[in-house]
């Protein structure tokens, strides 16, 4: 059996798998809202107190676990959460030697090679340069990115926490966003903006005036009602949001292409992009994404995919750990 986690800020996705003849199968899983526990130790007790009647006599004989956060010392602190997840210490919990602890889109990563073609949608077909560089990148609860390498036999994962940057106005519009957001923030990142968060900020930077009820609720999620809206063309600040925010995401991805010479193509992941698909695919994206002057040509031949399986993480950690039982 091979225990995995998928641990974000908002949720915890944990899984029981089998393997059989190198894939992996699930056996039992579980999905824990991430802030009604103190630490991730408890969320662990609580899934295994759950998944004893799914073990019988085989044992757990590898864990591996993705959480938004950068793995120092083979301990994360979590980004968006008050915890310390520690490897050693799961270790001894588990009962497991082997811990594969990874940040989450490292952990996404190590999946795109174990999802059927049913799990993307192309947006760019383009040209893959085979051994190439790809790039992945994923808003969620916050902004995850990674860059996957060729080593001769499979794509290595290496991590970023590139989403912390400062972000990079690429319009007039977007310098006034700037400015807007540093009234709020010591420092403005592409987090802020490409995060389920950074919806309100935009509709808020878009129109002061145009309020709506659900925006009243300090425990509220507003993102949910203003891509919602946006889609559906209700509210025309909803709309422009939803457009602005989305060539934003785009921008950023092509940023990363260029920064790692992405040639192998770039994978879109993350909760907000099956969400607002729609408009992923009108173009916005890769208008925005392509927008590069003189590497324009380059970046259309650039293939972009979105990937739909939101499992992708859990998929990841759960075959990264099973690859540490043959090393």
């Amino acid at each position: 059996m091979i225990l995995a986690g998928d641990v974000g800020g908002t949720k915890c996705n944990l899984a029981l798998f089998a393997e059989k003849e190198g894939k992996l199968h699930v056996v039992f899983r579980q999905r824990f809202a991430s802030k009604d526990f103190a630490r991730f130790d408890l969320i662990i007790k609580e899934f295994t107190r759950q998944a004893a009647p799914h073990l019988t006599d085989e044992k757990v004989r590898a864990a591996g676990f993705g959480v938004a956060g950068p793995v120092i010392n083979n301990r994360i602190h979590a980004t968006n959460l008050p915890w310390v997840i520690d490897a050693d210490s799961l270790s001894k919990e588990l009962g497991v030697r082997t811990i594969a602890l990874m940040n989450d889109l490292g952990a996404t990563g190590h999946s795109l090679e174990h999802l059927s073609t049913e799990d993307f949608v192309v947006l760019n077909q383009g040209i893959p340069v085979e051994g190439a560089t790809r790039a992945l990148l994923a808003a969620g609860t916050g902004l995850g990115q990674s860059i996957l390498f060729w080593d001769g036999n499979r794509y290595r994962v290496v991590p970023s926490e590139g989403g912390h940057s400062d972000f990079a106005p690429h319009t007039d519009e977007q310098i006034e966003l700037l400015k807007f957001m540093r009234t709020r923030y010591p420092q403005v990142s592409w987090e802020l903006i490409l995060s389920g968060r950074g919806f309100r900020t935009l509709h808020e930077f878009l129109s002061s005036s145009v309020k709506h009820p659900i925006f009243e609720d300090p425990d509220a999620d507003p993102a949910p009602f203003i891509t919602k809206t946006g889609l559906s063309k209700e509210c025309p600040v909803c709309v422009q949001t939803l457009d602005l925010w989305t060539a934003i995401y785009g921008a950023e991805a092509g940023n990363l292409a260029l920064k790692v010479l992405a040639l192998g193509g770039v994978f879109v992941a993350g909760g907000i992009a099956v969400k607002i698909l729609p408009k992923i695919q009108d173009g916005t994206f890769f208008k925005s994404f392509r927008d590069k002057w003189h590497f324009t040509e380059m970046l259309s031949n650039v293939p972009v995919s979105v990937v739909l399986n939101e499992s992708a993480p859990l998929i990841g950690a759960a075959y990264e750990a099973l690859a540490t039982l043959g090393r």
